[in-house]
């Protein structure tokens, strides 16, 4: 671990709104935010700044969820994030997904070609930072523009954090 989870005395004004935009009040605390967040309120600017857009990304995208968590394992996956991976496996089965949908998440060979083309785009995006016209057009089949948006940035996004919390070291709770 290179960062750890900003102590709890050193929780002040400033942290506490770093996260108001993501947590209610009575979890705005080291023991009820999670190490991702307790971590990142080290730079409460920074991370004001990160969780309006990953708020976005996770709550009022207009990714269908189950599209939205099939990008972010797949990310995850490819980062070899354990802490995205362990919380979005939760979520993706919230969203619909099940055990051999997951899987197939991992091995990049999905059943469904719809699922195959959504895989495909976060493999080519972290690979050359673009999408193939065959991939835009399979998922112009079911995405509209603004989701198709949603989606590039999904997957930047969540790129991101997967690299920041690897990088930190940040580590997925017990329990």
């Amino acid at each position: 671990m290179r960062l750890s989870p900003l102590p709890a005395d050193e929780w002040d004004d400033a942290v506490r709104h770093a996260v108001a935009g993501m947590l209610p009040e009575e979890r705005r605390n080291p023991d009820d935010a999670g190490n991702l967040l307790a971590t990142l309120v080290r730079h409460p600017d920074l991370t004001r700044a990160f969780l309006r857009f990953s708020f976005y990304l996770l709550s009022a995208s207009t990714l269908p969820p189950r599209v939205r968590e099939q990008v972010i394992l797949r990310v995850a996956h490819r980062r070899g994030c354990a802490y995205e991976w362990t919380h979005h496996v939760k979520l993706g089965k919230k969203a619909g997904l099940s055990d051999s949908d997951i899987s197939a998440i991992q091995s990049g060979d999905p059943a469904d070609e719809f699922d195959r083309a959504v895989v495909g785009a976060v493999d080519e995006l972290d690979e050359k930072s673009n999408l193939s016209d065959a991939t835009w057009a399979a998922l112009s089949e079911r995405l509209d523009e603004k989701q198709r948006m949603d989606l590039v940035f999904t997957i930047g996004g969540y790129t991101a954090l997967a690299m920041a919390l690897n990088t930190f070291g940040v580590e997925v709770e017990q329990g």
